[in-house]
């Protein structure tokens, strides 16, 4: 795959308003707040991008206002607008396949049933953007009889959160790697980091 260019948007994805805030599925809402607030940016609403959303330099960072499931409609339409190619789009979602507080960071692939990417690969007609896969465990893993969807939807654990916020942490290190478009190191710093 050919080098790609430092990210233009930056997506965390989740679920709007407070019924959903410190749920599972939210931690790509919980990364994108800690990084705003690092770097001064303040999200605002933006309704002509379906979310929340607000800039640094060439750089947007973005939260939809959408349900998770139609998520491609606010990053189609900011990164339309702006004209950005697949490449220069950063998602942070949870991630059933990892363990809580595992990280991986890659470009393209599958969505592995999350209805997010789902629907930010519609929206983008590629699956060729780059991801940052937040674990938070599957049900089954962690010795839960709990359905999928009641699990996304419900708080980690207390002996799970720490290693979350750990993985938060760490891909907030990273992000002078991100930043620039280093993906690899990026990579080396997070995957061992997990």
């Amino acid at each position: 795959m050919p080098a790609s260019p430092p990210p233009r948007l930056i997506v965390g994805l989740g679920n709007p308003g407070p019924d959903y805030e410190a749920t599972r599925h939210n931690v790509g809402f919980w990364f994108v707040d800690r990084l705003a607030a690092k770097l001064s940016v303040r999200l605002a609403p933006q309704p002509k991008f379906f979310g929340n959303a607000g800039r640094q330099g060439e750089v947007w960072f973005l939260e939809p206002a959408t349900f998770m499931n139609r998520s491609g409609q606010a990053v189609g339409a900011l990164a339309r607008f702006y004209k950005m190619l697949p490449n220069e789009v950063l998602v942070i979602h949870d991630d059933l396949d990892l363990p809580p507080g595992g990280i991986r960071l890659k470009q393209g692939g599958g969505n592995g049933g999350h209805n997010g990417l789902k629907d930010i690969q519609s929206a983008l007609a590629t699956p060729d953007f780059w991801r940052l896969r937040l674990g938070i465990g599957h049900p089954r893993q962690l010795g839960m009889t709990q359905q999928v969807v009641d699990f996304v939807l419900s708080r980690p654990r207390a002996e799970e959160q720490p290693a979350i916020e750990a993985a938060l942490a760490s891909s907030l290190d990273a992000w002078p790697a991100l930043a620039a478009g280093d993906y690899e190191k990026a990579q080396r710093l997070l995957h061992r980091k997990a």
